[in-house]
């Protein structure tokens, strides 16, 4: 397998967890970091920063949901977090986090996850999105990855910042969950729909009345016309 130019950390404290992910990711062709604690993995994204992370959220010293958040305040390095229970999956995304895994996993399904949120996130990728979209008071510009309502600039996460540029960019049409996994996460199989929905309450959380995102039940998702209509 030729090897790439990504990186990947893994926290986990688990040691023979941390081997066998790294081993299947190290045969697809990554560079491997694994650190055991929270604080280490803080000091590894603010120093030399991966391609992405694999945070597992049962951590010895700092909580694993605490340093999501942490990083999240200061970088958009992708995040999949993971642990072995479910309940977590909400915060976890809620905090910050692109995707999330639950114990045990699949280590195929990890690799084609962390392929698909780097593909996604790859700065060529934005780079090539230098398009500005303006709905109201919103105004999203990809290339700079900017949004803001009025003159206030809108912090968002990287995955929320993508499933509202998808949601704009087709506006006048309903996606369903399973298309915006696909076109936002990568998925190209039945994914879990909640990690959609999480994204949606996060979003219109942040953009308050300016939130252009309607529920159509049943089905997925559409973007509202515009109030104050200018151009795009």
């Amino acid at each position: 397998m030729a090897q790439t130019s990504e990186s990947i950390l893994i926290v986990e404290d688990e040691s023979s967890i941390a081997s066998f992910v790294a081993l299947y990711l190290k045969n697809a062709g990554y560079t491997v970091r694994t650190v055991g604690k929270g604080a280490d993995a803080l000091d590894q994204v603010s120093s030399d920063p991966p391609s992405l992370t694999i945070l597992d959220l049962m951590l010895p010293d700092i909580d694993g949901i605490e340093v999501c958040r942490r990083i999240r305040k200061t970088s958009d390095v992708p995040m999949l977090t993971a642990r072995d229970e479910d309940v977590d999956k909400i915060i976890g995304l809620e905090v910050g986090a692109d995707d999330y895994m639950t114990k045990p996993f699949n280590p195929r399904e990890l690799v084609a996850r962390v392929k698909s949120i780097l593909r996604r996130s790859t700065p060529e990728r934005r780079q090539a999105e230098s398009a500005v979209i303006r709905h109201g008071d919103l105004t999203v510009d990809a290339g700079r990855r900017e949004v803001r309502v009025g003159e206030e600039e809108i912090q968002l996460a990287p995955k929320e910042f993508d499933l509202l540029w998808e949601l704009l960019d087709h506006r006048g049409l309903v996606l369903t969950r399973d298309q915006l996994l696909e076109r936002v996460w990568g998925y190209t199989f039945a994914g879990d729909t909640r990690t959609v929905d999480v994204h949606v309450r996060q979003l219109r959380r942040k953009l308050g009345d300016a939130s252009p995102i309607v529920t159509v039940w049943g089905v997925g998702y559409k973007v509202s016309p515009a109030k104050n209509p200018t151009p795009s």
